[in-house]
């Protein structure tokens, strides 16, 4: 059964903030290739973007880039708009955008933490208020959180922190969207080989993640945009409220 048969012949339209990042891109290919039309909001290239709409069509979808600061709520309702006046009413929301900054705590400049929870914090709720708001009933609001949260290493305490804040978040909105039939979780992935991980670890600390879980091997950003696709599609509707760690058993 095609997504589109399974949406009763509705074509279905999805957004995914940071779209044009290592894990975005990945994840709003896989939405494309699951029958969406995909919108991706993002805060760096205009070339990723385009780049990104155009793997977006290469599906045979429509596509659509708009840049905005998710963290303003001004900004990121227009994005809405815009998404809705271009491709339809919204069933799907992905939110992956975020930012790290590793320090230890004693260390951590205030200016870096309060970049952090405006961003990871302020972002993620300015984002699921307005996917809540739009998204159609029967539809899905998925959020990137981290394994870290649980694993809980040095230098990252303001990070896991912030996406602590998004489990959290998620658990309660799911509840509060009680009638609606949207579902309502987080993906927490374990260290991902995207671009942005690998430049900013040496090959020694590669390698040593690498061996951390069972299946010995860093992540991909496809391990993630498989749990997202099952997630909004059709075999996923019974998962709600939960995060879901993708890591290969690191913890």
């Amino acid at each position: 059964m095609t997504a589109d048969e399974a949406a009763g012949d509705r074509i279905r339209t999805a957004l995914v903030t940071g779209g044009t990042g290592g894990m975005g891109r990945v994840i709003a290919a896989q939405l494309a290739a699951d029958g969406f039309d995909v919108a991706v909001a993002y805060a760096g290239s205009v070339d990723l973007a385009d780049a990104t709409v155009k793997e977006i069509a290469g599906h045979g979808r429509r596509g659509a880039a708009f840049a905005a600061d998710i963290a303003d709520e001004e900004a990121t309702s227009a994005v809405f708009d815009a998404v809705e006046d271009r491709l339809g009413h919204l069933d799907v929301v992905v939110h992956t955008a975020g930012i790290n900054h590793p320090a230890a705590l004693t260390d951590l400049d205030l200016e870096d933490f309060d970049e952090i929870h405006r961003v990871n914090v302020r972002g993620s709720f300015v984002v699921n208020q307005q996917a809540a708001r739009r998204v159609r009933d029967g539809g899905s609001i998925v959020n990137i959180s981290t394994s870290m949260v649980r694993v809980a290493p040095p230098e990252l305490s303001a990070y896991a922190a912030s996406k602590a804040a998004v489990d959290v978040l998620t658990r309660i909105l799911a509840k509060e969207l009680r009638g609606r039939d949207i579902t309502v979780n987080a993906v927490a992935p374990g260290p991902t080989a995207t671009a942005a991980f690998l430049s900013s670890t040496s090959a020694e600390e590669q390698e040593q993640l690498a061996a951390l879980p069972p299946l010995g091997r860093l992540g991909r950003p496809d391990d993630i945009a498989g749990v997202v696709s099952f997630l909004v599609g059709p075999a996923g509707r019974w998962v709600n409220g939960q995060v879901v760690y993708a890591n290969g058993g690191l913890a």
